[in-house]
């Protein structure tokens, strides 16, 4: 009477589908740099967490008397495990199987798998390699027909970008579909030399007369600096600590408050050198991300997108344990002026800090868009107020503090002034509707053009308007709250984040994330 036979049965599949590809492709795949499937989900999760969902899904060939003669298995495994102690969910590509081109269940494997970080309220984490999901010629013999395309299910994947967390890793050469999974997340990685994206790989690029490799075509080195891709790491284990690392700032989903971290960070630390941080000479550069290592909490600041729209610095860090999101201008590309990337690359993040109710400190020198030929050729403008409008959208509090520059449409957007926020001004502040050099020619023309020394005269009217530009007669008229020594600047940021803590509010944001 008992079930035995049946359990031995579903052990035996579970372990045929352990085999994935079989020796060969196992040998082939690790042989090119990569860990199989199963071993990426062990180095990412907690140890002996992993709960695998659909363990024996997979493609069955039987003989005349219902005995099993050959499995595929779906090269697709999904799951729940812990990571650092927090459950997750976990949608891993099987490359050996069919390069993981889609068959065997992966279609409902896909969805189920959304569906389940979507419902559970958890955090996805996609290890893409292959197609994700995508076709494959070969299934229009196999299947004796063709279709039309659709991709069942996407619409849980656009649901989850505006409910939970979720990391996107290229672990190998992924297409199609699977570049859109990637593509389609908050975080996304690839591993330096062993992965690639593209929307159609070599072979079909070169029936449109490029020949190229598949670095050459979609390499880390293409799409870290082209936005399609967050990060480029060195291997697939850094990859796993930076996933472990991005979601520790995060809450579950937005229906939780990101947590507080033990801080043994003084609130009050002071670090002298500030006060000389910003030089003098306003063309002279400096480090800004020193400066962020200085507010912040010790060794808490995460950066993300190193590589593009490289004048704006975005990331996560934690003031007196609180996580916030930061962003912070980089006077070493383009003195810090906004290009049409840097104004993308706002726009997605203050999507991310709205959808899981982040404060926002913003580190401010904008020197405005960046101007030229080339900048209005990228519609600049464009994406500059696309930005704009998403700083203006966001509700979650927000931390300005001005360092040097803040010129014109896209130095106004360094907050929603219409809206109460709190600001403060380094005395190194630089402001106005353009800077002076920059207008004289045309606000003083006549007057110039009239005198008998017009260099003489230019450098006349510059001396005089300079000496207005004092940040103090802006604090006079109360158009900027506070200026502040900026060795206080740790100390206010964490009050920042201690009185934004309970101003936080759960839920869904009022519009959603544009990946």
């Amino acid at each position: 009477m008992s079930w035995e036979p049946e359990i031995n049965e579903l052990r035996r599949r579970q372990e045929l589908a352990k085999k994935m590809g079989g020796e060969e492709k196992l040998a082939r795949h690790i042989k090119n740099g990569k860990l199989p499937v199963r071993d990426r989900i062990q180095k990412l999760l907690d140890p002996d967490s992993f709960h695998e969902v659909g363990s024996v899904t997979g493609k069955v060939d039987y003989d005349a008397e219902g005995n099993i003669t050959q499995m595929q298995p779906a090269n697709l495994i999904t799951g729940r495990g812990k990571l650092d102690g927090r459950t997750v969910i976990v949608a891993g590509d099987d490359f050996t199987v069919r390069g993981g081109a889609n068959d065997a269940g992966i279609r409902e494997k896909l969805t189920h798998v959304e569906q389940m970080a979507n419902k559970l309220e958890l955090p996805l984490v996609r290890l893409v390699d292959g197609t994700g999901g995508g076709g494959s010629v070969k299934t229009i013999e196999t299947e004796g027909r063709t279709y039309i395309p659709a991709v069942r299910g996407w619409e849980v994947v656009v649901d989850n970008l505006s409910t939970v967390p979720v990391v996107g890793l290229a672990l190998g050469s992924t297409a199609g579909l699977g570049a859109a999974r990637v593509a389609a997340s908050h975080y996304s990685m690839m591993v330096k030399g062993t992965s690639q994206m593209f929307v159609a790989g070599p072979p079909v690029v070169a029936r449109v007369g490029e020949h190229l490799d598949k670095n050459e075509l979609g390499g880390s080195d293409i799409h870290t600096k082209n936005g399609a891709v967050d990060d480029e790491v060195a291997s697939e284990e850094e990859a796993f600590e930076r996933t472990r690392q991005f979601l520790s700032y995060l809450p579950p989903s937005v229906h939780q408050l990101p947590a507080r971290s033990a801080c043994v960070d003084p609130a009050d630390r002071k670090d002298d050198w500030l006060i000389e941080a910003i030089p003098r000479n306003p063309r002279q550069v400096y480090k800004m991300r020193k400066i962020l290592k200085s507010v912040f909490d010790t060794d808490s600041f995460f950066e993300m997108g190193k590589k593009w729209g490289r004048s704006v610095i975005t990331g996560f860090a934690r003031l007196d344990g609180w996580p916030v999101a930061v962003m912070a201008s980089d006077p070493y590309h383009y003195a810090g002026a906004w290009t049409s990337d840097a104004a993308d690359k706002v726009l997605r993040f203050v999507d991310l800090a709205e959808t899981f109710h982040l404060p926002v400190v913003h580190l401010v020198d904008v020197p405005g868009f960046l101007v030229g030929r080339e900048a209005e050729e990228q519609a600049t403008i464009r994406h500059g107020v696309r930005a704009m409008t998403a700083i203006f959208q966001a509700k979650t509090p927000w931390c300005s503090i001005i360092l040097r520059k803040a010129y014109g449409v896209a130095g106004a957007a360094h907050m929603n002034a219409s809206r109460f926020n709190i600001r403060y001004a380094w005395p190194s502040g630089d402001w106005g509707s353009l800077p002076v050099a920059g207008g004289l020619e045309a606000a003083y023309k006549s007057e110039i053009e009239a005198s008998d020394d017009p260099d003489a005269t230019l450098a006349e009217i510059e001396a005089r308007l300079n000496q207005y530009k004092s940040p103090f007669r802006t604090a006079e008229r109360f158009m900027v709250e506070e200026i502040i020594d900026p060795r206080d600047t740790r100390k206010l940021l964490c009050e920042f984040a201690d009185l934004a803590a309970p101003l936080r509010k759960t839920g869904r944001p009022s519009f959603g994330v544009r990946p």
